[in-house]
């Protein structure tokens, strides 16, 4: 494992599987933001990689190095770690997202208060060029735009052009 401190509040950590580039696969081009704080949270993202791997629903495309930075909104808890997953995948949006809760309880998820400690949080970021909003998901993620937790990993990913918020390609 090699760590990078970036500026005085974050740093990139590389491992065996962030980041890494896989062979490209049949689907629609997600990119899903993965974080936590709570216990062994690099441990917890190289078995969720693993895990994804083994799926037959999505297919891992390319990972970015996971970022370690202070949390926002609630502020009274420990740094998170965050990575970006670019997977491809047949589920359309409310699929996708049913199957991301799904694997956050396998890893031990429990929703205790809004932007409060979690062992593993699985966003949808993009869902190639679609836009949509209900209430149980917008895309593009709200909010993207602000966070060091997106932006951060984005700038260190191969494949980043594929995605377009808004009309603007995030390559800038």
């Amino acid at each position: 494992m090699l760590r990078k401190k970036i500026d005085e509040k974050n740093a990139l950590i590389k491992t065996q599987c962030f980041p890494c580039v896989l062979p490209d696969k049949s689907g629609h081009k997600v990119l899903l933001g993965i974080g936590g704080n709570i216990g062994n949270v690099i441990r917890r993202f190289e078995h969720l990689f693993y895990y994804l791997e083994r799926s037959s629903l999505i297919n891992v495309i390319e990972t970015a190095p996971i970022l370690k930075n202070p949390p926002f909104g609630y502020t009274e808890q420990g740094d998170f770690y965050n990575s970006l997953l670019l997977i491809k995948t047949l589920l359309n949006p409310k699929a996708l997202l049913r199957y991301v809760l799904r694997v956050e309880k396998v890893f031990g998820r429990k929703r205790l208060f809004k932007d409060g400690p979690r062992t593993l949080d699985i966003d949808i970021i993009f869902y190639e060029n679609v836009r949509m909003k209900t209430k149980n998901l917008t895309i593009p993620h709200p909010g993207w735009k602000e966070r060091e937790s997106v932006l951060i990993p984005l700038r260190f990913m191969n494949q980043k052009k594929y995605f377009f918020a808004n009309g603007e390609t995030l390559v800038r």
